[in-house]
């Protein structure tokens, strides 16, 4: 006969028991990337890559940025950023084939911290973005871009990017356990990437558009990571002054951790809720 484990009382055993059960989770995750290391190396790893290439190769040539400066230079933070909404969809479908194949279901019915599986996932993807991130700054140092402002700015810059997939991490699985019944609304909700990455300052500057859509596209949350990593690693950035980017370091911290305190306790409560 097996007995079901008494659930912690103290606070302090709850998140110890909370802690562990998270790490279950992230170790499941990171288990099931090293038996299948194909699909993220192909979208994860290399796909950033290529991107690098072809705009700093292919396109960039026709490319000015308005100031001057280099556009390999201009390029490279919103790269990295990019990135990190790209990873939405990698969270997204995760999130939604987990709940349509019943495996969310067994968790909630386990003897699990329910805040186990959100951070958990967290977690994993997180240590999958940051392989991408530093993958991505190795391309870029060998394509001829590297910070210039020191190894501390740098470091900033790299942990406001990471502040902003962190963000979407919470998105992405608020999305995947509320569309998961339906595989065609994950691969239109997907398509949200390219008008959050492209209506943003991460290719062009905003002051080359219209004004109506580069006043929309500064408020952008990506548009102020972007902005503040370029300021950090000491790259042209392009932009006219305005209220958003003169405090785009104030604004590249703000804009996450309200996608943060918004969108996580609705994964949270989507989890309790997934059956109903």
């Amino acid at each position: 006969m097996t007995l079901t484990p008494p659930l912690p009382r103290t606070l302090r055993s709850r998140l110890a028991w909370a802690f562990s059960d998270a790490l279950v989770i992230t170790g499941r995750d990171l288990a099931h990337w090293a038996r299948q290391p194909g699909a993220v190396i192909a979208n994860t790893l290399l796909f950033p890559v290529m991107i690098v290439l072809m705009f700093g190769y292919l396109l960039g040539g026709a490319m000015t940025v308005p100031g001057g400066g280099s556009y390999r230079d201009f390029l490279m933070p919103g790269m990295f950023a990019m990135t990190m909404v790209f990873g939405i969809g990698t969270t997204l479908t995760s999130v939604s084939a987990d709940a349509a194949r019943g495996v969310t279901d067994r968790f909630r019915a386990m003897p699990m911290a329910p805040s186990a599986v959100i951070a958990g996932r967290a977690a994993a993807d997180m240590l999958n973005s940051t392989a991408a991130l530093a993958v991505l700054t190795g391309c870029g140092l060998l394509v001829g871009w590297h910070p210039n402002r020191g190894a501390t700015r740098a470091a900033a810059a790299l942990a406001l990017l990471l502040l902003l997939r962190f963000a979407f991490v919470g998105i992405g699985i608020y999305l995947g356990l509320t569309f998961y019944r339906s595989p065609e609304a994950v691969t239109a909700v997907r398509t949200l990437e390219f008008p959050i990455g492209f209506l943003a300052n991460p290719f062009v500057a905003t002051s080359t558009m219209p004004a109506w859509l580069g006043a929309i596209a500064q408020w952008n949350p990506l548009s102020s990571t972007v902005t503040a990593a370029r300021q950090l690693f000491g790259d042209p950035t392009g932009s006219t002054p305005s209220w958003v980017t003169t405090h785009a370091l104030l604004m590249a911290a703000a804009w996450p951790l309200l996608l943060i305190a918004v969108f996580f306790p609705l994964s949270l409560h989507r989890y309790q809720r997934l059956s109903r």
